[in-house]
C-alpha cells in the first residue's frame, strides 16, 4: 500500500522536476514494515516514450538537496549535457518495523533488506514495490535501460538486486560497499569468478575510500578491491575508483557525476589491472646454507602411512631429529605439508638445514619437525598430483586433517621422541595449500598447535577457505601466533586472487589483536620464492620467546557494531559454576542477579546467589525452561507432564498455570502473557496464566526451542534447532505476534560425514541446533547453538562466536546472571560455566 502526495519542487533555476513522495506498507516479503519513498521524473520526461530508471537504496541520503550526492541536480545536469539520457529516479528508504505496544521501539530493517544475500529484497523491489511507486510512469522494461544504485550496505544491496536479477537490472553504482561479513557478503568475490563462463549483463561501478573502515565486519578496501580483481577476471565491464576519504559520501558525491557518464556510456572502457611483472632473482638466506661449525640433524625417512581418517590413501613421509635432542627433555614439534619438498636441502625450503641453524644459534627451541606428503590413493599409481588426495586433504575446513595428526601422525611419533604437549611448543606450516591446511589445524585444535607457518596461502574459493578472513573476525580470538607471507604478483585464477585474500587475513588477524605479521613484497609469483627467503626470519619471529600484549583498535566501528572485541573482558575466560550434573539446562535470574538452573536428571531446580555463590535447592522437578514473570512469579515448562507451572522459590510449591501443551522454552511478555516454544509441533504458542488459556502465537518455524524478549519488550527472538536462522517478530499487547522474518542469520557447524566437492563451500549442516538464547540491556541475543554461543546485534547482524566451553557436551541455553548481570552462564552438558562480559544491566 502506498500514501501518496505530489507536489513540485524547484531544485535550482530552471528547469524543474517533478518529485512523488510516498508511504509503502504491507510488504508480504518483509512483514509489518513501512518505509518512505520518492520518485523523481526529470523535465525532459515524456510519457509517450519509456525512459531510463535508476532505483537508489537509502534514498534520502540521495535525494537531499545541497546534499553529497543531491541527484536530482546532477540528473537535470547530465540530462542536459546529454552526458546521460532521461532517466527517472527512484529513492527508496529501508523499512521500519514500526513498534505496535506502549514503550516499545521502531526497529531498522535495513541490515537484513540490504546485507542479506539471495533475492528477497530483489523480489521486494520488482514484485511489491516499484509497481506501485511507478504507476503511471512510463519506464523501460530492458535490463540495459535499468540500473541500481547505493552505499555502504545500500552498495551491496545494489549489486545483490542486480546479480540476482540482472533480467531487470543491467547497471550498478556501489560506493563504499558492504562486501563484508555483515550478512554473508564477503563471497561474492568468489561467486563472480565462478561466472567466468557465464557472466551474468551487468555492468558495475564500484568507488571506494583508500582510508574505508577495517572493523567487526571486515576490511572495506580490500574487499572492494577483490571484488574488482573478481570481476576483471570473469570478464565484467567494470570500473573502480578508489578514492581519499573513508566511509562517507563525501568523495562518492564528488566522483557521482563521473560515475554516471560511465555507466551510461555504452562505449566507456572497463579497467584493465595488469598483473605484476617483476620477478626478483631467488637467492638463498644465509641461515638455509649449511655450515661445518653447525652440529646437523638427521632426517629420518618412514615408512610409507596408510590413514584411516583417510582412507584408502599412503602417503610418504619423514622426521628431523634436531642433534640437540635429548629424550629426557620434551622437544618442540612443527609439521610442514608437501614434505618432501620442504625438507630437500638443494631446494627452496631447505628446512632441516635452517633448523639447524638456528636451533644451534639458540634462536629456536630443539625442534622435531614432520614433514608428510600428501595422500594417494593406495589402489591408483602414483602419477604426480592426478592420484594425489592434496585438494581434499589440505584445501577442505573442519577438522579431519587436524584429526590425522593428532590421531595418527603424532601418536607415531610420540613412540619414539619426547615431545611436548605445550601448543605453544608445537607448530605447523606450509605453503599454498599447505598453508590454509596448517592454520584450519590451529583454528579447530589451538589447545594443541599454538603457532602457524603461512606462505601464499590459499584462503580463496578452493573448498571454501575464502570464509576465513570473516570467521576470525567474528570468533573469539585464539591463542595462536601467525606469520604470513605472500606477494603482489601471486596467482589470480578462478578461484581467487592469493593477493588480496591474504591481506585480508592478515587484515582480521590484526583487528582481533592476533600475533600476527604478513611480509609483503611487490612482484614474485605462486612459488617459494619470496617465502623460503622469509623463511629463517620468520621462524626467529615465530619461536621468539615473548608474551604478546594486543593492540586492539576499535576505532572504525560504527556506533551500531557491537564488536567482540569490546564485550569480553581481557584475560577472562569460562570459569566452573557447578560440575557433575546429570543435564544442566533452564537457566535463569531474578532482578538481584541470582542464578537458577535446573538439573533435569536429578531432577531439582537450584537458585545460586548472586553474591556469595551459595547454592541451594528450590524445588524438586525437571524443566526445560525457567523464567520470571513482571509479577515476579517463576514460570517453568515441564514437557514431560505436558505443561507449564509457577514454582514459589521460597517452598518450591508448584501449581499447574496450563496443560495440554509441550514447552520446551518460555519468555513473559511485559504485560504477563506467556510465549513457549513448542518445538515438536513447530509452532509458538500463547498462555493467559490468569486462566490458562492457550492459543497458538506463530507457526512453521522448523524446531522452535530458545525465546528471548528485547529489553523495550516489542521484539521477540525465537531460535530455530533445526534451521539456519533465529526468528523475530513484533510483539503486540496480549501476546500476539506478526513481522515474522529470519533476521539472524546463524553460523552452521561443518558436517564432517559431508561431500567436501572442489570449488564449493564446506558442508555445512543445516541445522544451526540454535538452543535457549539470553538477551542483554542493550538488546545484543545471546543464542546457544552446536558452534558455541552466537552474538547478535540489536537489528540481527552476526557479532561473534565464543565456542563452546566443553566442545564435547551439548550446550543447551544461556543467561546473563551474577553481580549486575554482568556473568554469561551458561549450561554444557554436566556442567555450568560463566565468564564475565563488559555489560551491566542498569
Amino acid at each position: 500500500m502506498a500514501v501518496l502526495s505530489l507536489h513540485c519542487v524547484a531544485l535550482a533555476d530552471d528547469p524543474k522536476g517533478t518529485f512523488t513522495d510516498g508511504t509503502f506498507k504491507d510488504s508480504q516479503l518483509f512483514p509489518g514494515t513501512e518505509r518512505q519513498y520518492s520518485v523523481y521524473i526529470p523535465p525532459q520526461y515524456r510519457s509517450d516514450q519509456p525512459v531510463k530508471l535508476m532505483v537508489f537504496m537509502d534514498g534520502k541520503n540521495y535525494r537531499k538537496q545541497g546534499g553529497s550526492f543531491d541527484v536530482p541536480a546532477v540528473f537535470d545536469r547530465l540530462i542536459e549535457e546529454k552526458a546521460m539520457p532521461v532517466t527517472v529516479a527512484v529513492f527508496v528508504n529501508p523499512g521500519t518495523v514500526t513498534a505496535s505496544m506502549p514503550g516499545t521501539k521502531n526497529r531498522s530493517n535495513r541490515s537484513f533488506e540490504y546485507d542479506s544475500l539471495g533475492d528477497r529484497y530483489a523480489k521486494f523491489l520488482t514484485t511489491e514495490f516499484l509497481p506501485v511507486a511507478l504507476e503511471g510512469v512510463n519506464v523501460s522494461t530492458a535490463p540495459a535501460d535499468r540500473a541500481v544504485c547505493g552505499i555502504s550496505s545500500g552498495g551491496i544491496a545494489a549489486f545483490t538486486v542486480a546479480w540476482q536479477m540482472p533480467e531487470q537490472f543491467g547497471k550498478v553504482i556501489s560506493h563504499i560497499g558492504s562486501y563484508t561479513n555483515i550478512r554473508g557478503g564477503w563471497a561474492y568475490p568468489g561467486l563472480v569468478r565462478k561466472t567466468k563462463n557465464d557472466p551474468k549483463p551487468i555492468k558495475v561501478y564500484l568507488q571506494e575510500g583508500k582510508d574505508d573502515l577495517s572493523n567487526l565486519h571486515g576490511n572495506w578496501p580490500l574487499a572492494n578491491q577483490d571484488l574488482a580483481a573478481a570481476l576483471q577476471f570473469a570478464g565484467y565491464p567494470y570500473k573502480l575508483v578508489m578514492t581519499d576519504g573513508g566511509h562517507s559520501g563525501k568523495y562518492a558525491g564528488q566522483e557521482f557525476p563521473n560515475a554516471l557518464r560511465w555507466l551510461w556510456d555504452d562505449s566507456a572502457e572497463s579497467d584493465n589491472v595488469p598483473s605484476p611483472a617483476t620477478k626478483p632473482k631467488w637467492q638463498p638466506h644465509p641461515d638455509a646454507i649449511a655450515r661445518d661449525s653447525v652440529p646437523t640433524g638427521k632426517v629420518i625417512e618412514m615408512p610409507e602411512f596408510e590413514s584411516k581418517v583417510f582412507a584408502g590413501t599412503t602417503r610418504k613421509w619423514a622426521v628431523y631429529v634436531p642433534d640437540q635432542y635429548k629424550a629426557d627433555q620434551p622437544a618442540a614439534l612443527m609439521i610442514f605439508q608437501d614434505g618432501e619438498r620442504m625438507r630437500d636441502t638443494n631446494g627452496r625450503w631447505r628446512i632441516p638445514t635452517v633448523f639447524d641453524n638456528l636451533i644451534a644459534g639458540g634462536e629456536m627451541p630443539p625442534t622435531i619437525a614432520v614433514f608428510i606428503d600428501p595422500g594417494h590413493e593406495i589402489a591408483k599409481p602414483r602419477r604426480g598430483n592426478k592420484s594425489s588426495n592434496r585438494s581434499f586433504e589440505y584445501d577442505s575446513l573442519g577438522d579431519r586433517y587436524s584429526r590425522f595428526l593428532l590421531d595418527e601422525i603424532i601418536p607415531e611419533v610420540s613412540q619414539q621422541y619426547n615431545l611436548s604437549s605445550d601448543p605453544k611448543m608445537r607448530a605447523i606450516g606450509g605453503s599454498s595449500s599447505g598453508a590454509i591446511c596448517a592454520f584450519t589445524a590451529a583454528w579447530e585444535h589451538p589447545d594443541q598447535f599454538g603457532k602457524v607457518f603461512s606462505s601464499v596461502g590459499s584462503f580463496t574459493n578452493l573448498r571454501g577457505g575464502d570464509v576465513y578472513a570473516s570467521l576470525i573476525r567474528k570468533t573469539e580470538p585464539k591463542p595462536i601466533r601467525v606469520y604470513m607471507a605472500d606477494t603482489s604478483g601471486d596467482v589470480d585464477n578462478a578461484f581467487g586472487s592469493w593477493p588480496w585474500a591474504n591481506q585480508r587475513v592478515a587484515s582480521s588477524l590484526k583487528y582481533m589483536g592476533y600475533d600476527s605479521r604478513l611480509d609483503w613484497a611487490e612482484g614474485y609469483a605462486h612459488n617459494a620464492d619470496y617465502g623460503s627467503s622469509r623463511f629463517p626470519d620468520a621462524m626467529r619471529w615465530l619461536w621468539r620467546n615473548e608474551d604478546h600484549n594486543p593492540v586492539i583498535d576499535t576505532s572504525d566501528d560504527l556506533g551500531g557494531d557491537l564488536t567482540l572485541l569490546n564485550l569480553l573482558v581481557p584475560g577472562k575466560t569460562w570459569e566452573v559454576v557447578a560440575e557433575n550434573i546429570g543435564f544442566a539446562d533452564a537457566p535463569c535470574t531474578d532482578d538481584q542477579g541470582n542464578f537458577y538452573y535446573c538439573d533435569m536428571k536429578a531432577p531439582a531446580v537450584y537458585r545460586v546467589d548472586a553474591v556469595s555463590g551459595k547454592s541451594s535447592v528450590i524445588a524438586t522437578e525437571s524443566v526445560s525452561g525457567l523464567e520470571f514473570g513482571p509479577d515476579g512469579v517463576l514460570y517453568a515448562c515441564q514437557g514431560s507432564k505436558d505443561r507449564v507451572i509457577s514454582i514459589d522459590p521460597n517452598n518450591g510449591d508448584v501449581a499447574v498455570v496450563a496443560s495440554g501443551v509441550k514447552p520446551n522454552d518460555m519468555a513473559v511478555t511485559a504485560d504477563g502473557w506467556i510465549l513457549i516454544t513448542e518445538t515438536r509441533d513447530h509452532k509458538v504458542t500463547r498462555i493467559d496464566p490468569k486462566n490458562g488459556d492457550v492459543a497458538t502465537a506463530d507457526l512453521g518455524i522448523q524446531r522452535p526451542n530458545g525465546i528471548a524478549i528485547s529489553p523495550d519488550g516489542g521484539t521477540l527472538a525465537v531460535s530455530d534447532y533445526g534451521g539456519p536462522s533465529t526468528w523475530t517478530f513484533r510483539i503486540s499487547e496480549g501476546g500476539e505476534l506478526d513481522a515474522k522474518m529470519p533476521s539472524m542469520p546463524m553460523r552452521l557447524a561443518i558436517d564432517p560425514e559431508g561431500e567436501f566437492n572442489f570449488n564449493q563451500p564446506p558442508p555445512y549442516q543445516t541445522a544451526s541446533r540454535g538452543d535457549g538464547m539470553a538477551v542483554d540491556h542493550i538488546g545484543r541475543y545471546y543464542v546457544t547453538s552446536e558452534v558455541g554461543v552466537q552474538v547478535f546485534d540489536p537489528t540481527g547482524r552476526p557479532c561473534g562466536v565464543l565456542p563452546k566451553p566443553d566442545s564435547s557436551q551439548p550446550l543447551t541455553s544461556c543467561i546473563l546472571a551474577g553481580p549486575d548481570h554482568s556473568y554469561l552462564y551458561v549450561t554444557n552438558g554436566t556442567t555450568i560455566f560463566r565468564r564475565p562480559l563488559t555489560v551491566t544491566k542498569p
